[in-house]
């Protein structure tokens, strides 16, 4: 989908300006291009500090915040870059454990767009090298690097040599971007989807995972020797459970046990649990057990399960609790509506405010909150393809429950607020898209 970022700073936006006009402005899979980008820059990918990369459909940016979360409870300095934003463009850049100033990131775009504005670069390839740049330039202990779509061929994924690679939940998301698949990659999507993935796999550094079918397992592990990595799976090499509110992770090193996480939902002990993982299977840069157990307490991750605080929508509905997330696939809607029935977040049900993304499986999403849906609000996402109000209708006429559409998340808000009914849990949710601009209606950015 278009990335329709903008700035309130000039400068930035001019250069955002420039990106949107010189990029196909949609998601391009294949390493052509970013290559000979990064060979102009120097290759700035080849001298970085230590390098996490951390792929999967769901779950690899709460790992990207526990594993930076872990590292700088040590006293370690991380670079961060993780996609997509949600208020700023800047939080796809974090320097040295700080977001980046509007004035470093127009220069950093101003220079890669000077230099390779004939290659046709994607937006996404050109903020990779923008990054990447940036983190060889600047002193850091360590970088947490999320892929951007996929792996194998992600633009993120000219790493050479990373400590250690991850791979979260996968699911179905990004369908329509596999590729075929390469002779002896059993044709079942998620099966496609775990060689994507795997593709991150480098030579001598671990690969870390977790759990997933047989077949799945299999492939990736095909992948994995094939490149040389150690494969490293959930269950058999690792594992984290959750007994009366302790975590206890175990590898061949040893057990250690963690608080829960502040992350709400259960899906976020197995987002820690690979954290975990990662870091104690790399020598680069260890990481103390006192940092380990802070990593639960201190990861932040907006807009996953975030429950609003404050703010001029909670004025809104008095009373009321609000929930927020960016989760948009089948496998999203089970962990929302497990971690709002598991944490008795909806006694009386929900009432769900959303908008999708026009490439999004609306029913698929939705269909794990069924059970707790009692009204519908669908909203647009400007700047974007989405889908339309008529979508959402109809799945609530088939299920029973009322459906109106709405313009903002204020006239959605101000409509449930003057509902009779109990004051049920709201929860918005159906891209982060939407979540950004629901933080900051809220005033409650990322920061």
């Amino acid at each position: 989908m278009a990335d329709h970022a903008v700035s309130d700073d000039p400068a930035v936006q001019a250069q955002l300006d420039r990106l949107m006009a010189l990029s196909p402005g949609r998601d391009v899979l294949g390493l052509e291009r970013i290559t000979e980008l990064c060979r102009r820059l120097g290759d700035p990918q080849d001298d970085l500090p230590p390098v996490f990369h951390v792929a999967g459909t769901n779950g690899k940016g709460s790992t990207c915040a526990y594993l930076r979360a872990a590292l700088e409870a040590d006293g370690k300095s991380v670079h961060v870059f993780t996609s997509p934003h949600l208020v700023r463009f800047n939080e796809r850049i974090r320097l040295a454990g700080t977001l980046i100033d509007d004035a470093t990131l127009a220069r950093a775009l101003e220079e890669v767009l000077d230099i390779g504005g004939d290659l046709n670069a994607s937006f996404f390839e050109i903020t990779t090298a923008a990054a990447f740049m940036l983190f060889a330039a600047i002193p850091a202990d360590a970088c947490v690097i999320e892929v951007g779509l996929g792996g194998r061929l992600d633009a993120t994924n000219v790493l050479k040599a990373p400590v250690a690679c991850g791979i979260a939940s996968l699911a179905i998301d990004h369908e329509g971007f596999l590729l075929a698949p390469e002779e002896g990659v059993p044709e079942e999507p998620l099966n496609r989807i775990a060689f994507e993935k795997a593709g991150i796999a480098k030579k001598g550094a671990p690969l870390l995972t977790q759990r997933y079918s047989a077949a799945m397992n299999a492939t990736i592990a095909r992948v994995a020797d094939r490149a040389r990595a150690p494969y490293l799976p959930r269950g058999r090499s690792w594992d984290i459970v959750d007994y009366q509110g302790q975590l206890h992770y175990a590898d061949d090193a040893g057990r250690v046990d963690l608080p829960a996480p502040r992350l709400t939902g259960a899906h976020q002990v197995s987002n820690l649990g690979l954290a975990i993982a990662m870091l104690r299977h790399q020598s680069a840069i260890p990481v103390s057990e006192a940092a380990l157990r802070a990593a639960p307490l201190w990861a932040q991750w907006p807009a996953r399960m975030q429950r609003l605080e404050g703010g001029p929508l909670n004025a809104m509905l008095p009373g009321r609790t609000l929930m927020l997330d960016g989760g948009h696939n089948p496998d999203a809607g089970q962990a929302l509506a497990t971690a709002l029935t598991d944490g008795g977040l909806a006694p009386d049900g929900i009432d769900l405010v959303t908008g999708m993304l026009a490439n999004k499986d609306v029913r698929g999403f939705l269909a794990p909150l069924r059970p707790l849906i009692r009204s519908i609000r669908s909203l647009p996402v400007p700047g974007h393809e989405h889908h339309g109000p008529e979508v959402f209708a109809d799945v609530a006429a088939e299920w029973g429950v009322p459906h109106r559409p709405f313009t903002t998340i204020h006239e959605a808000l101000a409509d449930i607020a003057a509902s009779d009914g109990p004051p049920r849990t709201v929860l918005i949710a159906g891209t982060l898209y939407l979540a950004g601009q629901v933080l900051t209606a809220n005033d409650q950015p990322p920061v």
